[in-house]
């Protein structure tokens, strides 16, 4: 069975989503890629654009060059399509075979563990924020008690008038 980090591997960030190539979806279902594209072609009223979208030019330069992906053949030879959450599970229905049922619920799990890691990230991120506020905020009277201490630990050297004989024509 397809592991976790596999397909976490196989998903990236593109146009602020998280999708997969079609390669890589094709890989994962056991099909040729050039047949997952022919039933896209066939089904695109099924796919809207925030379920698959094609990917540019620039994206796919993108890709190669940061995703250690060795050269645009290894993406299929073509501008590839990106898969959305959605479109994995769409796709599943169109490819009609049992392993791409099993392996899109299994990708779905993974998509949803993402978001929910994500959500607990930002309210960690929401908690941060708020205490540095509140430390910015007493930053100026952190300021004044360091002041404060460290004239008690070195006070001022000012002079003092002397105690005792005085020899003549000595001042104080």
């Amino acid at each position: 069975m397809v592991t976790d980090e596999i397909v976490v591997s196989k998903i990236f960030y593109i146009r602020e989503r998280k999708v997969m190539p079609d390669r890589d979806l094709a890989e994962l279902y056991g099909v040729q890629p050039i047949r997952l594209r022919q039933q896209v072609k066939r089904n695109m009223e099924r796919f809207p654009e925030h379920f698959m979208f094609q990917l540019t030019e620039n994206e796919a330069d993108t890709m190669v060059s940061h995703f250690v992906i060795p050269s645009k053949q290894q993406l299929g030879g073509h501008l590839p399509y990106a898969f959305t959450e959605h479109g994995v599970l769409m796709l599943a229905n169109v490819l009609r075979s049992n392993r791409a049922i099993e392996v899109s619920l299994r990708i779905i799990e993974i998509f949803v563990k993402m978001r929910e890691m994500l959500s607990t990230h930002k309210d960690i991120l929401l908690k941060l924020e708020q205490l540095e506020k509140k430390v910015t905020g007493h930053d100026a009277d952190v300021q004044v008690i360091f002041k404060c201490l460290k004239q008690l630990l070195d006070p001022p050297r000012e002079p003092r008038p002397r105690v005792g004989f005085r020899r003549p024509g000595e001042e104080n």
